[in-house]
């Protein structure tokens, strides 16, 4: 049997097909533009035709690779961005383009949702892990209401990015008909099954009137990815060169179903690196994890709970040295294999973006310790591959600290795929065996529950067994573990120091002078 499975990314969608016994068989990607401002470094946006025409443009190409014909695919699976919201009207029209998720504009409603919830006690904040993202539906939603008084007459809903493609393949005009994906708005939007769905209109409105009647608006069906959202409409099936009638399942996050792409199962936690990480375990309990954004039964495995954690910036910090160096990161990353742990004497918090886990604080910035006048573009590229693998481990460990067990870790996203040098810091920094697919698993996730939509299996673990790629897998250098226990000391204090504005004092004269010892014993100076 053969599928199609869809990866909606930052600046591009892919879309991939699969046999279900011979694997893939081809693949399509189309760009499409990110929307942002000089004067305002918090906006990104895009533009729903946009993705639409790529995807028919990526969803061809797949087919011609692939060499066969569009009426042999028997089901079609998208994942996307999140939280990437439109605000449509009663027709499921855009009345405006995505808030994509790396859009922060909507800081100060976050802030406020999160000042609500805890002074009126409302329980559903502590499922996101006690405060409220700007990168979350509701604060991008009331942002968009704030600011747009000219169009909320017409507004009639908000849908995340995968309900909204599945929505408009399927052909659903209707709000109350739409799809609502429990990964998207389970962690995204304070939806919980236990809880009675969305919160309350009472918190609602308390955060901003405007919000008031939004509950109701928010309906439609809500459901995990096993169920179906619809099937592909004629009018659709000949753009996208399909058969019209295949099933389409309930969609999800991109980083969710990567993680169902590496292969994970319980007792993994799955890395998904590329212009942000996406950190992605799941658990057999349901347990509440502080500055976690979201523990959410149902999220990546229909029959588990999913957990989400991650970092606002990873890539994207790493193109942005190589940008104010004039070069590119693959021109920066020659040598770094060379480098031994410490011996750049930086130490870099990498809150460039903000921080997603655990602080949940988008004010943060980057910062970097130990500058000297010697100081490379190269040395501070290396520094934030470490910095970044050190905020992974305090993720990590609060994960482990509150129930949620990490047996294995796989470095999942594009950016391992080509960057070994990550990998091997990442195995140093974590000190556990880092496993990489062997080949590349975006939108592989997708094709598996594109093949679970057509029947192709019994179970996700049996669609898994046959479609997954193998691991290889790097061990930790015990001697490089050791130098950044070291580190990772530092590095911890400080990031709860500068992270927290009610952190206690800290005493920071010993910092340089530490980097700078472990800096000259990585170069044999000591």
């Amino acid at each position: 049997m053969i599928v199609a499975g869809v990866d909606f990314g930052t600046l591009s969608v892919r879309v991939t097909i699969v046999d279900t016994q011979r694997g893939r068989l081809g693949s399509g990607v189309s760009e499409y533009p990110l929307h942002r401002r000089k004067d305002d470094p918090d906006f990104a946006t895009q533009s729903h035709e946009d993705h639409m025409k790529a995807l028919a443009d990526a969803t061809r190409k797949a087919v011609a690779d692939a060499k066969i014909s569009g009426d042999q695919v028997a089901a079609l699976a998208i994942d996307t961005t999140g939280s990437s919201v439109i605000p449509v009207d009663k027709n499921l029209q855009p009345l405006d383009e995505y808030y994509l998720w790396c859009d922060h504009r909507s800081a100060k409603e976050a802030a406020l949702i999160t000042e609500t919830a805890h002074r009126d006690k409302h329980e559903v904040i502590d499922w996101c892990g006690g405060t409220y993202s700007s990168e979350w539906g509701f604060s991008k939603l009331l942002h968009w209401l704030r600011n747009n008084p000219d169009k909320r007459e017409k507004f009639a809903t908000a849908l995340e990015h995968c309900d909204m493609v599945a929505a408009v393949l399927c052909g659903i005009t209707d709000p109350a008909k739409a799809p609502r994906s429990i990964c998207a708005m389970g962690h995204k939007w304070m939806w919980n099954s236990s809880l009675g769905g969305l919160p309350s209109e009472k918190f609602l409105t308390s955060v901003d009137p405007l919000l008031g009647g939004v509950r109701d608006k928010l309906n439609g069906r809500y459901a995990a990815s096993d169920a179906i959202a619809g099937t592909l409409t004629p009018e659709w099936a000949e753009k996208l060169g399909l058969k019209a009638g295949i099933p389409i399942p309930v969609g999800a996050f991109d980083a969710h179903w990567d993680a169902i792409g590496a292969g994970a199962r319980t007792g993994d936690v799955v890395n998904v690196v590329g212009t942000s990480t996406c950190i992605i375990a799941m658990s057999d309990s349901t347990q509440l994890i502080p500055g976690v954004c979201g523990v959410v039964p149902g999220s990546v495995h229909p029959k588990k709970t999913g957990v989400e954690a991650g970092l606002s910036a990873t890539g994207d910090i790493f193109n942005a040295i190589a940008q104010r160096a004039g070069s590119t990161v693959a021109q920066l990353s020659v040598g770094l294999e060379a480098y031994k742990p410490g011996q750049t004497g930086l130490l870099r918090l990498t809150w460039d973006n903000g921080d997603r886990t655990v602080l949940v604080n988008p004010e943060l910035g980057g910062i970097t310790l130990g500058w000297h006048l010697s100081t490379t573009a190269q040395d501070e590229l290396f520094a934030a591959i470490e910095g970044t693998a050190f905020h992974t481990r305090i993720i990590l460990e609060r994960m482990e600290k509150h129930g949620v067990p990490i047996h294995r870790v796989i470095n999942g996203g594009g950016i391992p795929q080509k960057n070994e040098v990550l990998n091997r810091v990442y195995a140093n920094v974590l000190n556990k065996p880092i496993l990489i697919p062997q080949s590349d698993v975006t939108s592989l996730g997708s094709a598996i529950f594109a093949a679970m939509a057509a029947k192709a299996f019994d179970t996700i673990e049996e669609a898994q067994a046959a479609l997954c790629p193998k691991h290889r897998v790097i061990e930790p250098d015990p001697k490089a573990a050791k130098v950044y226990e070291e580190l990772y000391a530092l590095y911890r204090e400080l990031y709860f120091g500068f992270g927290k504005a009610d952190a206690p004092a800290i005493f920071v004269g010993g910092v340089l002078p530490a980097l700078r010892r472990i800096a000259a014993s990585a170069r044999g100076n000591a």
